[in-house]
Formats: C-alpha cells, sequence, structure tokens
C-alpha cells in the first residue's frame, strides 16, 4: 500500500480542463465542475465568473451554478470587484475563503516540536517550537504540546484543527499510519501524536519527515518540474524520499528511502537490523561530514558551530552545516573537502539511481542545502562517471523549514479533499 490517509504528494493539480466523464451522475459531474473551479481559484487567486469560465471551459449556466453551490457551502465569497470602472455581478471577484478550515502541521525533532497553523490555502498564521528536555517524561511532554497548539489554534482564531499533519523521523507503517518498527524513536513522539489523535474531531496523518520535505521540494521548491525525482536527505542522519509518476512511493513497510541503511564501501562496517552505523549514513551523516571537514582543515566560523532554532535537537547536524558553509568559499581546502564529500555522496545516489533511474535527484537536509550547487554539481560529475544512466542534481531550494512546510501542505490536501470533493 503507497498511500497513507489522505497524503497527496504530488504537485498541486492543474486546473487544465478535464471532461466530465460521459457516464458520470449529475451529481458527480457537479462534484468534479466544483472541484475544477475552486482548484482554479487556487492556483489564479479571485476570478470573475466569466474568467471561471474561460479557465474551466464550462458554460455560463454550469459556473453560475456551481457559483451558488460553492458560497451557499461557505467554500467561496466575493471578494472584491475587478476593474476600477467595472460594477455589478459580472464585475464580482470570487475567492476561497481560507478560513473555512484550519491545519496543523508539526515538526518532530529528537529534542524539540515546531508547531504551526494555517488556513485552508497553506498560508501559516502561528507558529511556535516547544523544546523536550533529553529525560522529559513522555506524558508531560505530550500534554505541553497539545497546549501549544491550543494556544495556536487561539492565536489564529481557530476553534479547531481540520487535521493534524505530522513530520517524524523513522518508519510509518502505510497500513495503520502509526509507528513501526523504530524503537530508536524517542518515546515522547508516539506519546504526542497520540495526544493529538484524542483531540475531538482531530485526525492525525503521520508522515516521514523526509517524505513530507520531498513534498515541499516538488511543491515549493527545486522539483517543481519533476513528476519522478528523489530527495536525498542529508542531515543529522541520512535518507531518501522517492517520487515517481507523480506519487510518494513507501514501500511495504514504509521503509523505502532508508539509505542509511545501505551497505556501502569505505565504512569497513556492515549495517545492522539495530543500526545503520556501518551504512551509507557512516559516510554522510553529519558526524562524518565534520570529521571529514577537520581532516581538511575545515572549521566552522565563530559562533557558526551553534544549534540555530530547531537544530538543537540535531547532534552535529549545525557543527556539519555550519563547516559546508565555510567550505564553500575556502578556496582550495574547501574545494578539496566539497569533493570528498561529494564522492561519498555520489556513492548513495548510484545505488538509488541503479534501481530506480529517477533521472533527478535533489539534495536536501542541513548538509545538503549548504553545501547548495556547488555540492550539487560535484555531485553530478562523480555521478556521471559512476553511472549511464542521465542524472541531474539539484540543490534543494526550500531551506530549513521543508519539513513543517511539507506538513502544512499534506493537511492542505487532505483537508481540501475532503471539503472541495473528488478531483477531476
Amino acid at each position: 500500500m503507497d498511500e497513507t490517509r489522505g497524503a497527496a504528494p504530488g504537485r498541486t493539480a492543474s486546473p487544465a480542463v478535464r471532461a466530465t466523464p460521459r457516464t458520470a451522475s449529475p451529481s458527480t459531474a457537479r462534484a468534479i465542475n466544483d472541484r475544477l473551479a475552486l482548484q482554479l481559484l487556487q492556483a489564479e487567486g479571485p476570478l470573475t465568473a466569466g474568467e471561471l469560465k474561460t479557465g474551466t471551459g464550462l458554460s455560463r449556466p454550469t459556473v453560475a451554478d456551481l457559483v451558488e453551490r460553492l458560497r451557499a457551502a461557505g467554500l467561496i465569497t466575493v471578494v472584491g470587484e475587478s476593474g476600477a470602472r467595472r460594477r455589478g455581478p459580472n464585475a464580482r471577484l470570487y475567492g476561497i475563503v481560507a478560513g473555512r478550515a484550519h491545519l496543523a502541521a508539526v515538526d518532530l525533532r529528537t529534542h524539540s516540536a515546531t508547531l504551526a497553523v494555517a488556513d485552508l490555502l497553506g498560508r501559516v498564521l502561528a507558529e511556535t517550537a516547544v523544546p523536550v528536555g533529553p529525560d522529559a517524561d513522555p506524558s508531560q511532554a505530550a500534554a505541553n504540546g497539545v497546549a501549544a497548539l491550543e494556544k495556536l489554534l487561539g492565536e489564529a482564531g481557530a476553534a479547531r484543527p481540520h487535521v493534524v499533519a505530522v513530520g517524524a523521523p523513522g518508519l510509518v507503517d502505510p497500513a495503520t499510519g502509526r509507528f513501526g518498527g523504530t524503537e530508536w524513536v524517542p518515546a515522547w513522539h508516539a506519546a504526542l501524536v497520540t495526544a493529538f489523535g484524542d483531540r475531538p474531531a482531530a485526525p492525525v496523518l503521520l508522515e516521514n519527515e523526509v517524505n513530507l520535505a520531498a513534498i515541499a521540494e516538488q511543491r515549493d521548491g527545486a522539483a517543481r518540474d519533476r513528476d519522478t525525482y528523489v530527495l536525498l536527505w542529508l542531515g543529522h542522519g541520512t535518507g531518501a524520499a522517492v517520487v515517481l509518476d507523480g506519487r510518494l512511493r513507501r514501500g511495504a513497510s514504509g521503509g523505502t528511502g532508508e539509505i542509511g541503511f545501505l551497505p556501502v564501501p569505505g565504512t569497513g562496517a556492515l549495517p545492522t537490523a539495530a543500526g545503520c552505523d556501518g551504512g551509507f549514513h557512516s559516510l554522510a551523516g553529519s558526524a562524518a561530514v565534520c570529521r571529514l571537514a577537520a581532516e581538511h582543515g575545515i572549521a566552522a566560523g565563530p559562533g557558526q558551530d551553534r544549534p540555530g532554532p530547531g537544530d538543537a535537537d540535531e547532534g552535529s547536524a549545525p557543527a556539519a552545516e555550519a563547516m559546508v558553509r565555510a567550505a564553500v568559499g575556502a578556496g582550495e581546502a574547501g574545494a578539496a573537502f566539497l569533493d570528498a564529500l561529494a564522492a561519498r555522496v555520489a556513492i548513495g545516489a548510484a545505488a538509488v539511481c541503479a534501481v530506480l533511474d529517477p533521472g533527478c535527484v535533489v539534495l536536501g537536509g542541513e548538509t545538503g542545502r549548504a553545501g547548495g550547487d556547488a555540492l550539487a554539481g560535484r555531485v553530478a560529475e562523480h555521478l556521471a562517471r559512476m553511472s549511464p544512466l542521465r542524472t541531474e542534481v539539484r540543490a534543494g531550494t526550500v531551506g530549513g523549514r521543508a519539513v513543517l512546510r511539507g506538513a502544512v501542505l499534506a493537511a492542505m490536501d487532505t483537508a481540501q479533499d475532503d471539503l472541495f470533493g473528488p478531483a477531476a
């Protein structure tokens, strides 16, 4: 089973005209037309009835009917008039009622949680970070997380979230939507997810953090023009998200992309079922990146080795990010380090490409975004020497908020599927 509850990791549905199936019932045809109009409004912003007619290809009476249905359902409203000299019904601009539903998004790290509340169009209205101590009681951490969400909802003027989307490290069972097979995941993660689910009328969508980052890169970032690609996550740990033909692939147990366990040369050991030491993680995880940088005389600049907001839980990840940033402008020593790092990253990328042939690899995570085009270009050169498959390597562009942004988008897709009706 590839898709968990409500996740829609592909790009925003195009408002291009699709013919209503000949066998569709009148009610189904109306629902499809309504969704088509809503997609157009989301993509283009407020439109007049005439512009809706042109954009959807529907007849004027059909557009008039759907406008009334959507207004009655509280999904669209008049937001202004088109042009300074135009007046009357034909000049009315219709827009989606963004406050029709509110969404909650959560990015779980080892010792912190970042929470956001957004509207139906995915615009963040309030956000906060909640630190969690290393010895924190799981039930207390969960209570603190729920309290933080309640406060955010109040700040956003929302009574409740339509859905809560949570990004977390580790395996998420596609069949159950719950954590599975990841004993190393902090106990408070599961406690907080359960606490969110216990809230009245608040379904929880749990997703692996790298998968959510891939959603963000495809919708808002470096992979917007790709239906098939792999996000290679280079941070405290390593991971990958696989998008094939516009769909995120999770695998039988949710383990697609657990590239940290990939046996590779150069580590002197093999990974085990209990840990990924000896696998690709030992070549490209943040601790390994820090050691490699030290070997090349690369150090973080003054103050740069301190964890930033939301990163304090990631151990050596902030230091690795700072070292890679320093190397980008550090002359010959920096170039040598980046080339050595790229050679390591290319080993993992080559393995992925040999199996999937995605045509595009995006480098994300703290190390990936710090290396930018300088690292991506070097990885591409090494990869071209190792594999006959033509593969473009790009630097991720969403930045350090990729997981939280992906959670907002996943929640938005779920809410819109519920409220907008079937996709065209």
